[in-house]
């Protein structure tokens, strides 16, 4: 499908505020960008740079007064997100150097903190991807996804002991979970078509069958119309925006994805 994105973000600001942004989103297995645009008010320098997971980031200066990021993009997704049901556990011994990192406990996945919850979960599971699907339904059936019920990232065992939930954080709960059965699984933000209600949007991956599969349990079934914008351990990787200096928060924030192609 041939979906367009448009965010925009704005800003008072008091002092010269530095931010990094990550909302530009890059061509790859899952997607191709047709075209995008890039605003800024008031214009100003801003550095474009490539960090540590493939992201696209852009990084500036804030002025003082009323400042506005919007961006589009066009881009051609999949119509339907595949799924391998015979995809294999991949042993720790055989996985790719560079998924390895996503093994490990990280700031809001305590993974190391829920290999008995996880294993309870999976009994009756088959091996590989089917213990992964069998999280996923444990997630959506379990933790209700509550849009705008959390201001700021919570960890996977604060989520747990709340029992709700925003994307991220059944995200992140899901993450820890995978992580604790030695899945690869990492944290993916972007947006999603025909999300209810209309916002940034945050799923997870994991390493399965020797390739990156996605999970959503905000999701009633798997489908398309995913763009991913950033990927990341966990929520302090995938952040929009990060910005440096007395807390600033947006004053209007506006998403919106609209099909363009017949379905």
């Amino acid at each position: 499908m041939r979906l367009s994105t448009q965010c925009e973000i704005v800003f008072e600001i008091g002092i010269p505020t530095p931010f990094i942004f990550m909302l530009r989103p890059r061509s790859g297995a899952q997607q191709w960008v047709i075209a995008d645009a890039y605003r800024l008010e008031p214009m100003i320098e801003a550095e474009e740079f490539t960090d540590v997971y493939g992201n696209l980031r852009q990084r500036l200066v804030a002025p003082p007064g009323r400042f506005a990021v919007r961006t589009r993009s066009e881009v051609l997704t999949a119509e339907a997100m595949d799924r391998d049901e015979g995809a294999a556990f991949v042993p720790v011994q055989e996985l790719p150097n560079d998924v390895l990192d996503f093994l490990l406990p990280s700031r809001y996945c305590e993974s190391d903190r829920f290999n008995e919850l996880a294993c309870a979960i999976t009994r009756d599971c088959d091996p590989g991807i089917d213990a992964v699907a069998g999280i996923e339904r444990w997630l959506r059936d379990r933790i209700p996804f509550r849009p705008g019920s959390s201001d700021v990232p919570l960890s996977a065992a604060e989520v747990y002991r709340r029992g709700y939930g925003v994307c991220r954080d059944l995200a992140h709960l899901g993450i820890a979970l995978c992580r604790s059965l030695c899945f690869p699984a990492r944290l993916v933000a972007g947006y999603l078509y025909a999300l209810a209600p209309m916002d940034l949007h945050a799923w997870f991956e994991v390493y399965v069958g020797g390739r990156w599969y996605s999970f959503d349990a905000t999701q009633p079934r798997l489908r398309g119309g995913y763009v991913p914008l950033g990927y990341g351990h966990d929520a302090s990787d995938v952040a929009v925006y990060t910005q440096y200096g007395p807390p600033v928060f947006p004053v209007e924030q506006r998403v919106t994805v609209e099909r363009l192609d017949e379905p």
